[in-house]
């Protein structure tokens, strides 16, 4: 199985009329491994201005929009819609407090990668930011293998709150599951060596990596070599 593409950190242009808000979204970036702030724009316009400086190479490149819907010359939708029509191909999450479902509808059909309403706290941000982190470094890489490799680039978009997760589970501590899944060596772990790794107990461990191989994050696999019945390890997709 590939391992997901590394790469430079994901560089995120702000799009956010008040700026005491851009800060705070500036500020939360800088606390999310592998992202950095590309520059903050407060209206749609400057927001163009800076994308087409970054597009013909007189500014580093921006990969990534956190894009407020309402904006004081534009909507965000709108502004996505220019971008679309000027050729700009580049991801983007709306930050709104916009419940609509119409607006809904027209990020899903623009490509917006996630949707995230205010107001939220850092453990959300911090999600989403984590899973379209796993998705833009699965496909990195110039193809994708199979059809399990895309359905798992999508799956890495897939975030539930901890409300939805099964009882006894928690969000903090199911990333950094993922996370130790993601960066092991083998691209694989059993409980017991997830257990050893983060101080849980192996029953523990099995209940977090379960739910990941049910919710299509990692896959479940044999491993034989060993004497005695064959252990169960998790693989990452």
């Amino acid at each position: 199985m590939p391992e997901p593409h590394v790469s430079e950190p994901i560089r995120v242009l702000v799009v956010e009329d008040e700026p005491v808000t851009a800060e705070a979204h500036a500020a939360y970036l800088a606390r999310v491994d592998g992202f950095t702030v590309a520059g903050i724009a407060h209206t749609g316009h400057e927001a163009i201005r800076l994308l087409r400086d970054s597009r013909e190479g007189r500014t580093p490149p921006i990969d990534l929009i956190l894009l407020d819907v309402n904006l004081p010359d534009t909507t965000g939708i709108d502004l996505c819609r220019s971008l679309r029509a000027s050729g700009i191909e580049i991801d983007v999450i709306a930050v709104t407090a916009v419940r609509d479902a119409a607006v809904v509808r027209s990020a899903v059909s623009l490509g917006i990668v996630q949707y995230l309403i205010k107001p939220f706290n850092f453990a959300a941000f911090a999600e989403k930011l984590q899973a379209y982190r796993d998705y833009h470094g699965r496909v990195g890489s110039a193809v994708v293998t199979d059809q399990q490799e895309v359905d798992a680039s999508f799956a890495a978009l897939r975030t539930s709150s901890s409300a939805d997760l099964p009882k006894g589970l928690t969000r903090e501590t199911l990333d950094r599951v993922r996370v130790a899944v993601r960066d092991s060596p083998a691209g694989a772990m059993s409980a017991a060596e997830l257990a050893a790794e983060l101080d849980l107990s192996r029953v523990t461990a099995r209940r977090y990596l379960e739910h990941l191989a049910d919710t299509g994050i990692v896959e479940r696999a044999g491993r034989y070599g060993t004497p005695g019945r064959p252990e169960v390890e998790y693989r990452r997709r």
